[in-house]
């Protein structure tokens, strides 16, 4: 069959064609950019927190309504330390500032020498009064963790006391001395200038999220600084481990164990997996909504094509049926209704191609977003252009059925 019938035909009537043409265009352009943003939040949302086996970990927040010493803090939380050792299932137990993805704690600027101007990233500022390694399980890439004796107590009413010896994310480390591999024994410094404190690395910490949990790299931007602290308000962050396929009994019992206190507590439980669920709640919805677009936009541009291939078949029966009645077959029909739509799909899918690009560019320059890979918009091209073939091929097939006696009836 020749083409040139069908281009003539084309360009005799250009505005159907166009706009089907259009429509495809601007769907693959939206529907390609839509499933790579809904591939990097999906991706985003299972990333590791660097803790093990997650859903065994929970956090127990405890406040003493009564106010206290730095003294009695400190016998206090040793108290409320072995009270939930003592809970039968409890297998670690450490005192920690905050918890990964939970989005609310503290946030230091740290730098690799005092130099005003450094590169200084912001990292998740842990600070833990217990093993958080053995809590949660934390692997090491080099070094080791703390011992007992590099735990100082700290006063936070009195002092601003840094301990002098960290553990700092891998990722964090190369960030600080690029092209370097081996970081324990190196200084960091919290900040710039002369007054800035500084730290001994002691371990590197092959991952360990922050509590933002943040879709950047700086995500896995983390120091962990050992130290039992108190302050003005006699608050205590708890992380605990429980045995496996028991951790809703034991958080349950937890609760249960401080709330027997001679002294007046609040007490607040919460999973690290509901902490992961509320953070990543936003970049799920997100995702699903842009699924539900994609769909949408399949089905708009489908009966599209399908709409506009029935209405060009009821305006061509007199033609269908004199090329019937000069002995065109079926197949001869159907072929040339196929054609016809894969030469507009074929355009509309060009033009989709540059406008995916152009659509992506602008996501980049604006919400620092990936760029587009070719396989999404090879692969969009493919779906738009075998959609636009199955939605022609019912109508294309209705034609071919014409009759030349029913086709070339007058009104």
């Amino acid at each position: 069959m020749e083409i040139r019938p069908i281009i003539s035909t084309l360009l005799r009537n250009k505005t159907g064609p166009l706009l089907v043409a259009i429509q495809i265009a601007l769907s693959l352009a939206i529907l390609s950019n839509a499933l790579h943003i809904v591939n990097l939040r999906q991706a985003v949302a299972v990333r590791p927190s660097g803790v093990a086996n997650e859903q065994e970990v929970f956090e127990i927040s405890v406040q003493n309504l009564k106010e206290s010493a730095h003294n009695d803090q400190v016998a206090t939380q040793q108290i409320q330390l072995d009270q939930l050792r003592a809970v039968p299932g409890v297998t670690s137990v450490a005192r920690v500032s905050m918890i990964p993805m939970s989005r609310d704690g503290s946030t230091t600027s740290i730098a690799a020498n005092r130099k005003p101007g450094s590169d200084s990233p912001g990292s998740g500022f842990y600070v833990a009064g217990d093993s958080v390694v053995t809590t949660w399980g934390l692997k090491l890439a080099e070094g080791r963790d703390f011992t007992s004796g590099e735990i100082p107590v700290i006063d936070y009413t009195v002092s601003d006391e840094i301990a002098p010896t960290v553990l700092i994310t891998r990722v964090l480390a190369e960030r600080l001395w690029p092209g370097e591999s081996r970081f324990v024994g190196k200084e960091i410094f919290y900040g710039t200038g002369d007054s800035a404190k500084s730290a001994r690395i002691v371990g590197v910490l092959d991952h360990l999220q922050t509590q933002s949990a943040q879709v950047s790299k700086g995500h896995a931007y983390a120091v962990i600084s050992p130290a039992v602290t108190t302050g003005t308000v006699a608050q205590t962050l708890f992380t605990v481990r429980a045995a496996a396929g028991q951790r809703d009994r034991v958080m349950r019992e937890a609760e249960a164990a401080l709330r027997k206190s001679a002294w007046p507590v609040l007490v607040r439980v919460k999973s690290l997996e509901q902490h992961r669920k509320d953070r990543y709640r936003a970049d799920v919805a997100l995702s699903w909504m842009l699924v539900t677009v994609s769909i949408l936009l399949l089905l708009i541009t489908a009966s599209g094509i399908v709409g506009m291939a029935s209405l060009w078949v009821q305006q061509r029966r007199k033609q269908i049926g004199v090329r019937r009645a000069l002995g065109a077959r079926r197949l001869d029909i159907l072929r040339y209704f196929l054609t016809e739509n894969v030469m507009i799909t074929s355009c509309g899918v060009a033009a989709g191609l540059v406008m995916a690009v152009g659509l992506n560019q602008f996501l980049v320059n604006q919400l620092k977003m990936e760029k587009l890979p070719v396989p999404y918009m090879l692969g969009g091209g493919a779906v738009f252009f075998l959609l636009g073939v199955i939605a022609v091929y019912g109508p294309a097939w209705r034609a071919a059925s014409i009759s030349p006696a029913m086709a070339t009836r007058s009104a």
